[in-house]
C-alpha cells in the first residue's frame, strides 16, 4: 500500500532514468573526445554490439512490462523512454550493421547530444523529485 510518503512506480522510474540521463550527458560533456570514438562504432567488437543491445532491450523491457501508462506527462514520458530503449536493443540484436551506419553521421555532435540528455535528465528529474502531481501516478 502506497502512502504520500512513498513513491509510485512512476515515479521510481522516472527518477532512476533522470538521474542516468543527467550523467550520460555529463559524459558526452566532459569526454567528448571518448564519446566522438564511441559514437562513431570505430573498431566495434559484434559481442559488445550484441551485449549493448541486449542491455538497452532488457532495461527498455522492463519498463514496458512493469510500466505501461499513458495518463499524465510523467508516466507518458517514462513509457517512452522505455520504448526508445526497446527499439534501440532491438535494432542492435537484429540489424547491427544498419544500426552501425548511423555512427558517420555528421549530425552526431557530442555536445548536441550532452545538451539533449541533460535537458531531458532535468525535465524528468523535476517531475519525478519536485512536481506537485506526481504522487498521484499510480
Amino acid at each position: 500500500m502506497e502512502n504520500e510518503f512513498t513513491p509510485n512506480r512512476t515515479t521510481l522510474i522516472a527518477r532512476v532514468l533522470s538521474m542516468y540521463l543527467l550523467v550520460t550527458g555529463c559524459g558526452f560533456m566532459f569526454s567528448e573526445e571518448y564519446f566522438s570514438e564511441m559514437i562513431s562504432h570505430t573498431g566495434s567488437d559484434p559481442v559488445l554490439i550484441n551485449l549493448s543491445g541486449m542491455v538497452h532491450f532488457f532495461i527498455g523491457m522492463t519498463i514496458l512490462v512493469i510500466h505501461f501508462q499513458w495518463r499524465n506527462l510523467l508516466q507518458v514520458a517514462v513509457t517512452l523512454l522505455g520504448l526508445m530503449f526497446s527499439l534501440k536493443g532491438a535494432l542492435l540484436i537484429a540489424m547491427p550493421e544498419l544500426t552501425l551506419q548511423t555512427g558517420g553521421n555528421p549530425a552526431q555532435k557530442t555536445w548536441i547530444m550532452a545538451l539533449g540528455f541533460i535537458s531531458v535528465g532535468i525535465v524528468l528529474g523535476y517531475l519525478a523529485f519536485f512536481h506537485n502531481g506526481s504522487k498521484h501516478n499510480k
